[in-house]
């Protein structure tokens, strides 16, 4: 075994203690914080060294990444002792697990290949299934029958969550990687009381299959597929279909698009870098509103006037990521560009610069966006629905090019002027629709 191999088989043998939790009860902390303070203070040669240390310990000569992890695994087993709302026992367990056992499947995928997608892949494979694994072996030690469609579903989020974690992190922030799976996967268990069986496997198939095609055809890079997969399951699971439609959509042709004459674009300068490959970043900028109302939907349980304005929400601030996507994407192939502003004329690919046949592309953006919601969605008569949707789209994608136009590029980034597009989209389709409908 490779000394890479062997260090991760050292972290997956020490997350496995993380399985005595329903024997120790309060005292599940101790394992974790007994091996920190032994290897930020007592180990600092022999075999245990040489099998847990990394690169930089050598210099300091302290296990400081074997520390950072078991001070994490213990601060969340102690929040499984708090009073009121703790930490499910399941979900802390699974947690450890999932980052111990999937740095190991990385580790076995890299004897093989170094190719990005494959050693992710090995990662999410052998974390979900030692998730999965963690909350079996807690219910089975207490009475708690086991629901195998929630514990599925919190065990692939937080193998999604972790891997997506240590793409954007360096793979020795573990303790930021465990702490946040823990506390996502503490909120989800709160969240989600029951999931049907086939809704969930068709949910990972899909997204799955989708992901693979995306990074497949160089639309999403490896951080954004795992991004884009965990966005779809949390739309699916927590909305239905009908939100994935439309979520998808934006996806399928706004990555499209962005490989539409590329080589054109990238001549004029007005191409997507990483040869039009979507990353995290750019994702997130784009579906966080969407993200966020799929959650709001799920918390007030999907009814109420507030469930309506979640769903306008959603549907709101894909249209105007679409329609912004679309209008640029498609806007920077032509010539005479204006600033909004001033309508002065411009070089492609200025913020804030429009073209005739990019407002036209985006405009066709929203539209579409606002008709689809409408045929999958609940929204309410067909086309007032799907005008108040477009609205919201139009106005965000206007706000874009204005922010564009006056902001970014000095106080604001293109992500953040992205965001805050989508936002004014879905609360002005929100608004509207309280308003109008």
């Amino acid at each position: 075994m490779t000394d890479r191999l062997r260090r991760a088989g050292g972290f997956a043998a020490v997350s496995s203690l993380a399985l005595a939790a329903p024997v120790l009860g309060s005292a599940a902390a101790i394992p974790f914080a007994a091996i920190a303070l032994a290897a930020a203070l007592a180990i600092s040669d022999g075999p245990l060294f040489e099998l847990f240390a990394r690169p930089g310990d050598w210099e300091d000569r302290r296990l400081n990444g074997l520390a950072g992890f078991s001070l994490a695994a213990a601060a969340l087993a102690l929040l499984a002792t708090v009073p009121t709302t703790p930490l499910p026992t399941g979900v802390f367990v699974s947690t450890v697990l999932i980052l111990g056992f999937g740095n190991l499947g990385t580790e076995l995928v890299r004897r093989y290949t170094d190719e990005p997608f494959f050693v992710v892949a090995g990662f999410v494979a052998t974390g979900f299934l030692a998730g999965i694994g963690g909350h079996v072996l807690v219910d089975l030690q207490g009475s708690t029958p086991i629901e195998w469609p929630v514990i599925t579903f919190l065990a692939i989020v937080g193998a999604l969550i972790a891997a997506l974690l240590r793409e954007l992190l360096y793979e020795q922030d573990d303790p930021l990687v465990l702490l946040s799976v823990g506390l996502v996967g503490w909120l989800f268990a709160e969240l989600v009381a029951a999931i049907p069986t086939a809704e969930l496997l068709a949910a990972l198939a899909v997204t799955v299959f989708l992901g693979g095609v995306s990074y497949g055809l160089g639309t999403a890079s490896v951080s954004g597929m795992l991004t884009g997969v965990l966005l779809g399951v949390l739309t699916i699971v927590l909305g239905g279909f009908g939100w994935f439609a439309v979520l998808i959509a934006f996806f399928g042709i706004g990555g499209l698009s962005s490989k539409f004459r590329y080589g054109d674009k990238e001549a004029r300068g007005v191409a997507e870098g990483n040869d039009g490959a979507r990353g995290t970043g750019n994702v997130l900028a784009n579906a966080a509103v969407a993200l966020v109302a799929v959650l709001g939907f799920a918390v007030v349980d999907g009814t109420g006037p507030l469930a309506a304005g979640f769903l306008f929400a959603f549907c709101g601030s894909l249209a105007t990521a679409l329609g912004d996507t679309l209008s640029s994407e498609i806007g920077g192939l032509f010539d005479d560009p204006r600033l909004i502003t001033t309508l002065e004329p411009v070089d492609p690919g200025t913020d804030g610069a429009v073209t005739w046949q990019g407002e036209l592309a985006g405009l066709t953006g929203v539209v579409l966006t606002g008709l689809l919601s409408t045929a999958v969605l609940p929204l309410g008569l067909t086309w007032p629905a799907a005008a108040v949707v477009a609205g919201g789209g139009l106005l965000g994608i206007t706000v874009d090019s204005l922010l564009g136009a006056t902001l970014e590029g000095g106080r604001l980034g293109n992500q953040w002027v992205n965001f805050l597009a989508t936002l004014t989209g879905g609360l002005a389709s929100a608004g509207l629709a309280v308003w109008l409908l």
